[in-house]
């Protein structure tokens, strides 16, 4: 995509991108198993918060595991079922995933904006009002690339990552209570 397809900034909709494993929930190595999905403490409450400041709210994930086969679409799409279900329904806008292996050249898996750019043309976001909110430092590049603020959370592997991003945040909650303090700064 181009940034022809990047909305107006003055008509656009603010969002917050959330990774989801590392980020939303414990991390699982390729979790294919909705038994296993575990939603950090206070992550409705953060993401409720948001919507009721106008924020919309959209996970944006690799999902490497489908496409190196460790697990299929259908598990993948019942751990994300069980995820919506334990954070509460309407909080989650939209969820795209990339389920290319790395070594696949791919627009879409983070760092690359891909996601994001989607989201952003087919729902109408202001990237440069937006958050993008991970535990790796391939999801805080992919922010950067697109000119929304980058949070990384010490949750999954954040505290593994050396990247450059605008704030350190300890979990999605206190990521959450960072953005909501200053939403009216951007």
């Amino acid at each position: 995509m181009t940034s022809a397809h990047l909305v107006n900034p003055v008509t656009g909709r603010k969002a917050v991108f959330w990774d989801r494993d590392g980020t939303l929930m414990e991390e699982v190595h390729y979790c294919g198993d909705p038994a296993k999905v575990k939603v950090y403490p206070k992550v409705p409450e953060a993401l409720r918060a948001l919507k009721q400041a106008g924020f919309l709210n959209f996970i944006v994930s690799n999902q490497s595991g489908i496409g190196r086969a460790l697990i299929t679409e259908a598990q993948y799409h019942a751990v994300q079922q069980e995820l919506v279900r334990q954070i509460g329904e309407g909080l989650i806008d939209a969820s795209y995933f990339c389920s290319d292996a790395p070594d696949v050249p791919s627009l879409r898996r983070k760092p690359q904006p891909g996601m994001l750019l989607e989201a952003s043309a087919e729902i109408g976001i202001d990237l440069s009002a937006s958050y993008m909110v991970g535990d790796k430092a391939s999801d805080i590049e992919c922010g950067r690339r697109v000119g929304a603020v980058a949070i990384l959370v010490l949750t999954g592997y954040g505290r593994q990552q050396t990247c450059v991003r605008d704030f350190t945040a300890g979990d999605a909650a206190a990521a959450a209570d960072w953005i909501l303090q200053r939403r009216h700064v951007r």
